[in-house]
This record gives C-alpha cells, structure tokens and sequence, in this order.
C-alpha cells in the first residue's frame, strides 16, 4: 500500500528503542531506555561512549564520497540509475540514493519489494522472473492502490510468462516486464539465445497480465569475463532492444511512455556505459537502467580489486566505508592471537578479512597493524598470526576490512556511522 503522506517511516526510525537486539550498542543506552534518535543527539564517540566490540561501523566520509560518485558518474554518461537494494536493506541509505539521483531502486525477492514499499520508495526494478502468485497478487494490488508506483521485473522463459499470466487473470493492474537475456551458457538466469527471448516476448504479447517494456540483463556473468566478451554481450542486449523495436513489439502497448534497457553490476558499469551511449534512438524514450549496489559502502577487497574506477581514475574512485572493531581476547603465544568477533558478524564468502589498524587498549594510540594477519576464522573468534609478541595485546582494538558488501550489511540490523573524528553521528537500520 503506499505510504501515509503525514508520515516518514524512514525518520520513524529514530523512535525504535535501543535494545539487545542490535550488537555493540553501549548497553547503558538500553538501560537508560534510550531510542536511536535520543542516542544519536548524544553524539558519542565510538571508543569513548559505551560501545562493546565486535561493532561494525560505517565511515560518514566514505559514504557520502560514494554516494556522490556514482550519482555523478551515472548523470555524466545519461544513465538512469536503480542502485540495487540487496546489498544494503537499509531504507535510510535508499533515502540518500535517490536524493543523489537515482530513478529507483533495484529487489532481487518480493521480500524486498515489500520493504521497499513500507519505505516509500516509488519505482522498483526487480532483476528475477516473479512467478510467486501470493507476491504476484501483491505487486498487482500496490500498482492499483498507487498511481504513482511504477515496477518492473524480468521474465526469462515462456512457462514463466505462462504462471505469471494465469496468477494475475483476476488481479486489479497490468505488470510491467523486460526479457532477460542470459550471459551465456553455465551463466545464471535469462533466456540463453535471441530466439529463446523471442518466444518469450510473443508469450507476453498473448498475456493480457503483462505488459513488455524492454531488455534487461547482467553481464558480470558472462562466462570468463573480460572487456571483450561483456561489450559483446551488452551489444547483443542494446541490439535486441532494437530489433524488439522495430518489430513493433513496444508499439503494441500505445499508452507505454519509454523503453527500458538495463544492466550493469559494479564490476563493469563502465563497458555498460560504453555500450549504452552506443544505442540508436529508438521510437520512444530510452530508460537506460544502471543497477550497481555494492557501491555505497565499497570493500576493502573485492570490489576494490574489481571497481571499474581502476580501468578509469580519470572517472572518479571509490571509498571502502565498513570498519568492524574487534577485541583481543586471547593472547596465547607470541605468534597467535583471538580477536571477539567470527563467522556470526564477520563476511568472509569472498576471503578473510584484513586487519586494518590496531587501538592500544591502555592508550588509545592507533596505529597500523602491521604484521598482523587473519588467518581463520570460527564462529565467534577470528584467529590471528602475528609476526611479533608486541604487534597486538590482550584488550587492543583491532580494525578489520572486509570484502562483499552483500554480506557485511546483513549481519548487522543497526550500524553506527562515524565521522572522522571518532564521533557517532548517526545509526543505519537494516532490514533482511
């Protein structure tokens, strides 16, 4: 349903009680029964006011430096942008996507189109083929609620056209879709060949339930990816979108406004931009969908090594944001040490943390941590190598980087954002 335009359910956020259920809290705030918005005016700092560790924080800088850098890169080369909500579930973090520019926001589940919605959010891009009559009913009854809601998703095959068309014959509004075109053999989703897209596409000219808008796809799938192959791949795509054109497959919906075409990850948003600034203009406008997600926090690994920005400097960069806090607290050997914090808030899918940089725990000196290695992980311990006896101490913060921004955000339901100067300035609520 849409929102109550008298109230903000993001600003409501502020009135959620600070409890057990959000970890690293200062636990006196819970006591004093403070909310979030009470204990965010508190301004406190993170290694002075209370927080226990692990705690996962996010850098006030980095955050907005991202924001700022794929709002810019997307207005400079004419894309739209629906930054893919996955990998935050954060509404307040949507709030500030679409302040700097973005169309929308990108689910991968009906779950997180649900969010979304109790949320405000207004335009949603769902990159999966919804088959789920249940959400399929749901989806439909926002749509005839709200005339202001727009939503679109994938279809990739013509079963799936067929159970989406028999779960809407008596549902209130007409569903938006876009065939997705696969990456390639052994890739992920998607209809693998341009004719396979073709009879999907003449499935959804017989159901009355849908509606066919464009062409989507993700290239970061394509079989041993290179420049190369991706711009071969979105090629393929844009030429798709032409030939759908041409054919009248778009012309045969007289009230739809613009054509979409949609890609891109945040692995190869540059050959995406490249390959869409290429297209022909087509007989209506072209909504040229940019989807990337992993950017507003970046990583101190993966995406790191894989962001375009490195093929591009010129173009702009990227911050990594996350910094979880751990303790020592176990110093057993010179060579071996334990840090409070595993595999329940540590992401480790796409390799072991880093270790980042080491707060005496008698000082409050900071400095590198060199000589300093994570070297395994259990549930709720990350196991460290050391090159010295004096480079960590029982007590001693220990900061770690890690990679896949999907699964950091996830195990942390509230997180403190730092400015540079140690204070906590604010607390992103999550929602998986």
């Amino acid at each position: 349903m849409a929102s109550d335009p008298v109230k903000d359910p993001v600003k409501d956020l502020a009135d959620e009680p600070v409890d057990h259920r959000f970890k690293g809290l200062p636990p006196d705030a819970h006591a004093a029964g403070l909310t979030v918005g009470r204990l965010t005016a508190q301004r406190r700092g993170l290694h002075t006011g209370g927080f226990t560790t692990p705690v996962l924080t996010l850098d006030a800088d980095a955050l907005e430096h991202n924001l700022t850098a794929l709002g810019t890169y997307a207005a400079r080369h004419a894309l739209a942008f629906a930054p893919h909500g996955k990998t935050c579930m954060a509404p307040q973090l949507f709030r500030r996507q679409l302040d700097h520019g973005a169309w929308g926001i990108t689910a991968a589940v009906p779950h997180q189109a649900r969010v979304y919605r109790a949320f405000g959010i207004q335009r949603i891009f769902l990159a999966n083929e919804l088959v789920d009559p249940a959400a399929l009913r749901w989806v439909a009854a926002e749509l005839a609620s709200d005339p202001g809601f727009r939503f679109v998703c994938y279809v990739d095959s013509v079963r799936g056209v067929h159970l989406m068309d028999r779960a809407l014959r008596d549902a209130p509004a007409v569903i938006d879709v876009v065939v997705e075109l696969g990456a390639g053999e052994g890739a992920r989703t998607g209809a693998r060949s341009d004719e396979d897209c073709r009879a999907v596409a003449d499935a959804v000219a017989d159901a009355a339930t849908l509606r066919l808008v464009g062409i989507a796809g993700y290239e970061a799938e394509v079989p041993d990816a290179d420049p190369e192959r991706v711009h071969a791949y979105l090629r393929r795509l844009t030429g798709l979108a032409v030939e759908f054109d041409k054919a009248g497959r778009f012309a045969a919906y007289p009230d739809l406004e613009e054509i979409v075409v949609s890609a891109g990850g945040s692995a190869w948003f540059d050959a995406v931009a490249d390959v869409f600034g290429e297209m022909p203009e087509l007989s209506r406008p072209t909504l040229r969908l940019l989807r990337s997600g992993a950017y507003v926090s970046h990583d101190h690994g993966w995406y790191t090594r894989l962001t375009p920005f490195n093929r591009h400097p010129e173009e702009g960069g990227l911050r990594p944001a996350f910094r979880l806090w751990t303790q020592v607290v176990s110093r057993p050997s010179p060579t071996q040490a334990f840090l409070n914090a595993g595999k329940r808030d540590i992401a480790y899918d796409l390799g072991l943390p880093t270790a980042e940089l080491v707060r005496d725990a008698l000082t409050g000196e900071e400095r590198p941590a060199a000589g300093v290695r994570v070297v395994k992980l259990s549930d709720q311990h990350a196991w460290l190598e050391t090159d010295s006896a004096d480079d960590v101490q029982v007590g001693d913060w220990v900061a770690l980087g890690m990679s896949h921004p999907c699964t950091i955000f996830e195990k942390w339901p509230l997180i403190p954002v730092v400015e540079s100067d140690g204070t906590v300035s604010d607390y992103v609520r999550t929602f998986f």
